[in-house]
């Protein structure tokens, strides 16, 4: 599917594009480790180097991420964080950043508890580009993914190694923003795959859409994501920020004082990487 309209993701990927790199995309789940802490990272996380921000709802049973986002997603709950709260940090988040994309990523049960026309709304008003929402398949696009698109928000859907021909027609078909590319079978901040083993799999992907390609899953270090944005448009981090982010927790699980600068730290050397990388115009 080509781009239905424009948003702050179509316009990002278009400016990597004319750039001649790749993006980095962030991932941190809201309200980690509390709603304060939380923010101040969410807020930093742009100038730090993030192209683009994926921010996660938190969910008590979050089954594609491992061990660190899951306990991401306990602190934040724990700390009383919710959607409507997740949706109110976006706002004020673009009280300072107007130019940022944001894609919310979770699972379906918060917003189908909230309702998903109060929540399209919201999150429009607020400011958010995107969705991502891993336990909704295309066999369920009119929950969610429709509705999202007449609102005007980018639905983002995740295709794996696993994703075979007979499948990707039916993935990328109503996919808008990018495709997120898995590019390890299993769960968040396991394993790691090298850009050898993902070309192939992205050119297959590209037989079926000329959405840009953002490549997660296991990339940790600033040479992990510049290897994956050789052949992907963006790499995403996530397991290695929430990782900073534990790893600055008192014994209490209070943050420790200098804990948004240290994600924001990891962000900038992870951009430093992709950034290194110059990429020909006819490889994206």
């Amino acid at each position: 599917m080509t781009q239905p309209f424009e948003t702050r993701i179509t316009r990002k990927f278009a400016a990597l594009k004319a750039e001649g790199r790749g993006g980095l995309g962030a991932f941190i789940t809201a309200g980690d480790p509390d709603f304060d802490t939380g923010l101040e990272i969410f807020m930093g996380l742009a100038e730090a180097g993030a192209d683009m921000i994926e921010f996660g709802i938190p969910f008590s049973d979050p089954m594609a991420d491992g061990p660190a986002v899951q306990a991401s997603s306990l602190r934040a709950l724990k700390a009383g964080m919710t959607l409507k709260k997740t949706i109110e940090m976006v706002r004020r988040f673009r009280e300072k950043d107007d130019e940022t994309p944001i894609v919310l990523m979770g699972y379906y049960n918060p917003i189908y508890v909230y309702g998903v026309p109060q929540f399209l709304i919201d999150a429009k008003q607020a400011g958010v580009d995107g969705l991502i929402m891993v336990d909704l398949p295309p066999e369920e696009e009119n929950e969610l993914c429709v509705p999202a698109l007449a609102a005007g928000l980018n639905f983002v859907y995740l295709t794996a190694p696993t994703t075979d021909d007979a499948r990707l027609p039916k993935v990328v078909d109503k996919a808008s923003g990018f495709i997120y590319f898995v590019s390890i079978t299993g769960i968040t901040g396991t394993r790691s795959a090298t850009s050898a083993a993902v070309a192939p799999h992205l050119a297959r992907i590209r037989k079926y859409t000329d959405l840009p390609i953002a490549v997660g899953f296991g990339i940790k270090t600033p040479e992990n994501a510049a290897d994956m944005v050789k052949v992907g448009d963006a790499a995403v981090v996530g397991s290695a920020l929430v990782q900073v982010i534990t790893d600055n927790l008192d014994a209490a699980g209070r943050a420790k004082p200098g804990l948004a600068g240290r994600v924001h730290e990891l962000v900038g050397q992870l951009a430093a990487g992709v950034r290194g990388v110059v990429k020909k115009a006819d490889e994206s």
